[in-house]
């Protein structure tokens, strides 16, 4: 089966949008009210924003090997907003430049990992893993939309087709 780098490419350059959007979008809210329990799955904004981080490090670590901070599942990186934006946009360099290197020989192997939230080890194809954090952060990004949304703010366009480099290379 071919696997092809360039769908992980744009789907970081894709995360790497919408994070930025995700943090402009929130900044909007005081900390109070993107600590607020909302009654999403990670409560709030701030945790939910949090959660996505999370799950980028663990996995990108696991591709890469790079060492991470993370903490449990459910518990928060960052308190502070302003650290927390910057951890993110930080790794959504990483996550591109990941993509960018990445090849099909590398993609068509096998991942092992032993779970942090379980211990249990597991083995799975690289091309699913990959594609697994991609699809996690805008499942999460769903969630923190409708957060926004339901707060008045509006996270403007999130469509995939509408990322920027995307509309000025197939309009020029």
């Amino acid at each position: 089966m071919p696997i092809y780098p360039a769908l992980y490419q744009r789907m970081a350059k894709y995360n790497a949008w919408m994070t930025e959007k995700s943090y402009v979008a929130s900044e909007k809210m005081s900390d109070a009210e993107r600590k607020e329990d909302r009654g999403a799955f990670f409560k709030s904004v701030h945790s939910t924003l949090n959660h996505i981080l999370f799950a980028d490090r663990a996995w990108l670590g696991r591709f890469t090997g790079t060492r991470y901070e993370i903490k449990g599942m459910g518990v928060d990186l960052y308190e502070d907003f302003a650290e927390l934006k910057a951890a993110h946009l930080a790794i959504s360099v990483d996550i591109v430049a990941f993509a960018d290197e990445v090849s099909p020989e590398w993609l068509s192997g096998m991942l092992e990992w032993t779970s942090g939230v379980d211990g249990v080890p597991r083995q799975r194809p690289r091309w699913l893993c990959v594609t697994h954090m991609f699809n996690h952060q805008t499942h999460h990004r769903g969630q923190l939309s409708t957060l926004l949304t339901q707060a008045g703010i509006d996270l403007g366009v999130t469509d995939l087709p509408f990322t920027p480099d995307l509309i000025e290379e197939y309009s020029a």
